[in-house]
């Protein structure tokens, strides 16, 4: 089923009330239908935790696909404030569409405020007004809206969040976000959007008309090189966030750690091409990152962090 399906039967002019299992099995199916370098909830994640979880993926989901598949920027405007309006209706006692009553147990059970949630959704009102970043200040205050606020999510489904677990929390989200965008910097390019700062495009070289055509230069490469560093950089800043969390929940923290890592190698290794494919992550890699994390899982004094440099599992794979 298609999200257009999902906002015909639960959108606006829904008027039927979801009861609680049928929320929690719609946000346990779209979170496991829907996932890219690694699925959010693995049989690692501790049983009581997944259909919360799921409910905050399904949320986010939600904002997202408001945001970018709904084809027209104004009408997604529309349908985010409706969505805030869905959102301030579940903080007052009165949940309805499915997600949020789902989402309903969970804030009341990890005590959420709001704000995580009101972020996400200005993220994604910011991208139907900002298709282009002048600077890399400006693309990090973006990301304080767009990835840091799933962090703190987490941390309170850990019961973790405080002040130096947050800012841990934040250089982990911020070089996943980044991640993903140097992944997928040819996909933003087919709806309209560069991440790619402009102060460093001018700094490199990087032509608008070259960019725009997907044609990928020396100068690209360079480019390209250097952002993929600073967003390892970001990683590796958070990686004493590992020790920090709940052994039950460390193990998802140093999987998706080493998830954005192994990205970014496997954007090295494609010699920083990403015009050309999309840099994936391919079985062999997967299985190594989750062989990694059942280690940790059994012996959790003797994870070591991650190297700085490429993978061998990730950067001798076919691509």
């Amino acid at each position: 089923m298609t999200f257009a399906d999902d906002l015909r039967r639960f959108g606006p002019d829904c008027t039927t009330i979801a009861s609680r299992d049928e929320a929690r099995a719609y946000c346990a199916g779209l979170t496991a239908s829907h996932y890219e370098n690694f699925s959010v909830v693995t049989w690692l994640t501790p049983r009581e935790l997944r259909p919360h979880f799921a409910s905050i993926y399904a949320f986010c989901r939600w904002s997202d696909d408001l945001g970018d598949e709904v084809g027209d920027r104004d009408r997604s405007r529309e349908l985010l404030a409706w969505w805030r309006g869905e959102l301030e209706a579940m903080y007052a006692g009165r949940s309805r569409h499915p997600v949020m009553v789902a989402l309903a147990e969970t804030v009341a059970e990890f005590a959420i405020p709001i704000g995580p949630f009101d972020a996400l959704i200005r993220a994604f009102e910011q991208d139907q007004d900002v298709t282009d970043y002048q600077s890399y200040a400006q693309l990090l205050d973006y990301c304080t809206r767009s990835a840091d606020p799933v962090g703190h999510l987490m941390l309170y489904l850990g019961r973790s969040f405080d002040e130096d677990n947050a800012r841990l929390s934040n250089f982990t989200c911020t070089g996943l976000q980044l991640a993903n965008f140097w992944q997928d910097v040819a996909r933003d390019l087919d709806i309209g959007r560069v991440y790619l700062p402009r102060d460093d495009r001018e700094r490199f070289g990087v032509r608008d008309d070259d960019l725009r055509a997907k044609r990928f230069t020396p100068e690209f490469a360079a480019l390209l090189k250097y952002e993929v560093e600073l967003a390892r950089e970001s990683l590796l800043r958070g990686w004493p966030l590992v020790a920090r969390m709940p052994h039950e929940l460390s193990v998802d923290v140093d999987l998706f750690t080493r998830g954005g890592l192994a990205i970014l190698d496997r954007i090295v290794a494609c010699q920083y091409d990403v015009l050309s494919s999309r840099p994936k992550l391919g079985k062999l890699a997967k299985a190594s990152l989750l062989v990694h994390a059942l280690w940790r899982l059994k012996n959790p004094f003797t994870a070591r962090k991650p190297n700085r440099s490429p993978t061998t599992a990730v950067v001798g794979e076919e691509r």
